[in-house]
């Protein structure tokens, strides 16, 4: 493998780069899954109930993104329209650097842009001043003038000096890949918690991010302006940055206040599904596996499948049964992608909480994608931030019908607990029914009852929760032999059969 080396690119590392770029953008955000099947083809996938809306969700052109005088908020408030790409190699081969910029171009068109050009810099470590390193800043601005592109994207998380230097040398708007996926999350939240829980995220990021241009440093807004205080509060004021400060901290405070009391309800009708002993699988995994997918293939849910980044924010559970009859919670969450903005994980950290409590975990994995073993490593390191490495977990390998045959047997082989199914075509999903039948915990205390036909709603909780043994309706109500959980043993020891 070449050396990383300085703005100075060699020749033959040059044309490698090049080609990459041409691939990408080829390639475009097919990147990360064909588009084939999703719902064309005549393959069901689910009442896709909320696809009409999400579709409409488009970027709107002509709105001018030039540094002006106005806030930092009003600034990034201006819509993404049209995009250069560009990221630092520093480590690793030629394919994962094709990976990460094919991914960050999936996540700009996601967002509604259109990707016009990138840049790929060979580098030992990112240039501390303006990332690319100046000269290829500058070939960067050049590149932006003649594709007429009004915002760059950067494949990693820019500090406020790093953008604030780019974005002197571009003269257009920069933004890095948190900001992105910060950007594609606020579209998409329809919850009003996955609303509180974007925006709290995109304030976290943005408060040290402040910066004014021209006059705008130096206003002041004192008295009344600055905050409504009237007379006493008068004096030297505040500037517009200290302004836009002071009321981030303060909607920062009523966002934490709202998502605790919502994480409240939730405990709350979680606690009600447990009490019921009710077992719960979660489905997680790397954005746009197929993980919703699954779940209108298991339970007919209809949530939306899309072939984009995100398309899932908003948890959904639905009830199923296992192949022997049980009741089971299945949810699905918000998909995880690498680098995934801390913000997003601590805002979004009491939804993730519900893969931390489930009975099993089906981690699901695009089979089809070049990089299935990165996937896996990248949610992973989600779960352990969120302290759910401990729940039982069974990889499923997605996409068997678009995947390298090889690629299959690899994971299989490293992964003790795994299959491959299709969740478009319905491979593999009886036996992965079967198993979660097989791994899902059963009732295991043994109890004789004699029911009055009065308590009918006992009767119905065993047959929807227990492993029934023998029953037989006598005189005195209904005698049940069953196998039960020890919630439900402890309601029914009043009724235990004598002898």
């Amino acid at each position: 493998m070449t050396e990383p080396h300085d703005d100075h690119d060699v020749p033959s590392s040059q044309s490698a780069i090049d080609a990459t770029i041409d691939r990408v953008l080829s390639r475009r955000a097919q990147a990360l899954a064909d588009d084939d099947g999703f719902v064309d083809g005549g393959t069901y996938d689910g009442d896709q109930l909320d696809r009409e809306e999400r579709s409409a969700l488009r970027r709107v052109q002509g709105l001018s993104t030039e540094l002006e005088d106005i806030t930092e908020v009003e600034y990034r408030q201006l819509r993404l329209e049209r995009v250069v790409l560009a990221a630092v190699w520093t480590q690793g081969s030629v394919e994962d650097a094709e990976n990460s910029m094919r991914e960050l171009a999936a996540l700009a068109e996601t967002a509604g842009s259109e990707v016009l050009e990138g840049v790929l810099q060979r580098r030992q470590n990112p240039d501390p001043g303006t990332y690319l390193g100046s000269g290829k800043a500058l070939e960067l601005r050049d590149i932006v003038v003649a594709q007429g592109a009004d915002t760059v994207v950067c494949d990693t998380e820019l500090s406020p000096s790093q953008r604030r230097a780019l974005e002197d040398v571009v003269k257009v708007k920069v933004i890095d890949r948190t900001a992105l996926i910060l950007d594609i999350f606020a579209q998409h939240a329809q919850s009003r918690e996955g609303r509180a829980q974007v925006e709290l995220a995109q304030l976290q990021y943005l408060l040290p991010r402040l910066r004014g241009w021209g006059e705008s440093m130096s206003r002041q807004a004192g008295g009344q302006a600055a905050g409504g205080q009237g007379m006493g509060s008068r004096g030297p004021g505040e500037t517009k940055i200290e302004l836009d400060r002071r009321r981030i901290n303060t909607r920062i405070a009523k966002l934490k206040r709202d998502i605790a009391g919502m994480k409240t309800h939730r405990d709350t009708k979680r606690s009600s599904r447990r009490s019921n002993g009710t077992p719960s699988v979660v489905i997680a995994g790397y954005t746009n596996a197929g993980k919703s997918t699954l779940l209108n293939r298991l339970t007919h849910a209809g949530v939306l499948v899309d072939n984009q980044l995100f398309a899932t924010l908003d948890t959904t559970v639905r009830r199923s049964e296992t192949v022997d009859g049980r009741e089971f919670t299945l949810a699905d969450t918000v998909g995880f992608v690498r680098e995934l903005p801390p913000q997003l994980v601590e805002a979004f950290r009491s939804t993730l909480e519900e893969v931390g409590e489930a009975d099993l975990l089906l981690h699901v994995v695009d089979g089809s994608h070049p990089d299935p073993e990165g996937q896996i490593s990248a949610v992973r390191g989600v779960l352990a931030e969120v302290d759910a490495t401990d729940v039982k977990e069974v990889i499923v390998i997605n996409k068997a019908d678009a995947a390298d045959p090889e690629v299959i047997d690899r994971i299989l082989l490293h992964e003790k607990h795994s299959l491959a199914v299709s969740a478009r075509t319905g491979k593999g999903i009886p036996e992965l029914l079967t198993l979660i039948a097989e791994e899902l915990p059963k009732p295991d205390i043994d109890v004789e009852v004699l029911v009055p036909y009065a308590r009918g709603d006992l009767i119905s909780r065993l047959h929807d929760e227990a492993e029934i043994l023998s029953e037989d309706h006598v005189a005195e109500g209904t005698r049940v032999a069953a196998r039960v959980h020890p919630d439900l043993a402890s309601e029914l020891t009043p009724f235990a059969a004598a002898g």
